[in-house]
């Protein structure tokens, strides 16, 4: 499964379910990784698929962690969310959040 760093800022407002986009530059090293998890299809293009992945606030094993369903859109994002205006990113649209009440008592304790 694809694990993704993120930070606080984010982490928290995806977890209270107001930001529903992560944003990934469009480069080589996340094409593929997104061609791997079928996000993308051999052209780089966004497919229609969903596939689960983790966002960890942190590097470490112990770092809070969601598994979140995602989709893969492409094209600028919310300023903000983090984007860059005039920027064009992967936008990992997020569809559910599967952990999200367990990783908030977690996170609040």
């Amino acid at each position: 499964m694809l694990t993704l760093p993120i930070k606080r800022e984010w982490f928290d407002l995806i977890l209270c379910g107001i930001k529903k986009e992560e944003y990934r530059a469009v480069n080589p090293y996340y094409e593929k990784r997104f061609q791997n998890i079928g996000l993308l299809d051999s052209a780089g293009m966004p497919t229609p698929m969903e596939s689960t992945i983790l966002l960890r606030n942190g590097y470490s094993a112990s770092s809070p962690t969601i598994m979140v369903d995602v989709t893969m859109a492409y094209g600028e994002g919310v300023e903000e969310w983090g984007a860059e205006p005039g920027d064009r990113y992967y936008i990992l649209k997020i569809e559910r959040i599967h952990n999200q009440k367990e990783e908030r008592k977690r996170w609040l304790a």
